[in-house]
């Protein structure tokens, strides 16, 4: 018998003020059970992160979307989806391979890649040169310690208030509050 994923309810308060962006998500996320916390708590993350862009590239005429992640290679661990079904935004975490992301890239107008790992680096040296070419993809690396420390703040029913200014992300809830900064590898 498979195993069944188990949900996870969130809610997410944005106040990007880089962007000028502050809004409410409701989300509900489905973790897959080969997914770890700290994968599960970096969607959250890129969700927070990418947020604005409901704003900023749909004029609010569009939804944010956990995809199948883990369970279906081919679609995207969160999607912002506008009202014509066109994909506008596709995140995905952790280390892909190149391929997927170059397909990602000729079905979204934006490829948001998140590696969190202490394999990151790795990882960014061996796709390094097959992303370069991919003009629609950017590569943000979340610190390995920040990510993993998250991974014990995960409750099936969490509340979260995410703050973005000067390219810094104050994550704070009930289970404490973490500071991630992301560096753009591309």
């Amino acid at each position: 018998m498979a195993l069944k994923s188990t949900v996870f309810k969130a809610a997410l308060q944005v106040a990007d003020i880089d962007h000028g962006y502050y809004a409410d998500h409701a989300v509900t996320l489905a973790r897959h059970p080969s997914e770890t916390d700290e994968r599960l708590m970096v969607r959250l993350v890129a969700l927070a992160l990418q947020a604005h862009q409901v704003q900023t590239l749909t004029g609010g005429d569009a939804t944010w979307g956990f995809g199948k992640g883990l369970s279906d290679p081919d679609d995207p661990d969160v999607v912002l989806t506008d009202y014509t079904g066109r994909r506008r935004v596709w995140l995905e975490v952790g280390q892909p391979e190149d391929k997927p992301l170059a397909k990602a890239c000729s079905r979204a107008d934006l490829v948001v890649a998140y590696p969190f790992s202490a394999a990151a680096e790795v990882w960014w040296r061996g796709v390094e040169g097959r992303l370069a070419r991919l003009p629609r993809l950017e590569v943000w690396r979340l610190p390995a310690e920040a990510t993993q420390a998250l991974a014990g703040a995960v409750g099936r029913s969490m509340h979260w208030q995410a703050t973005i200014q000067d390219g810094l992300l104050s994550l704070s809830g009930e289970a404490g509050h973490y500071d991630i900064e992301p560096q753009r590898w591309k």
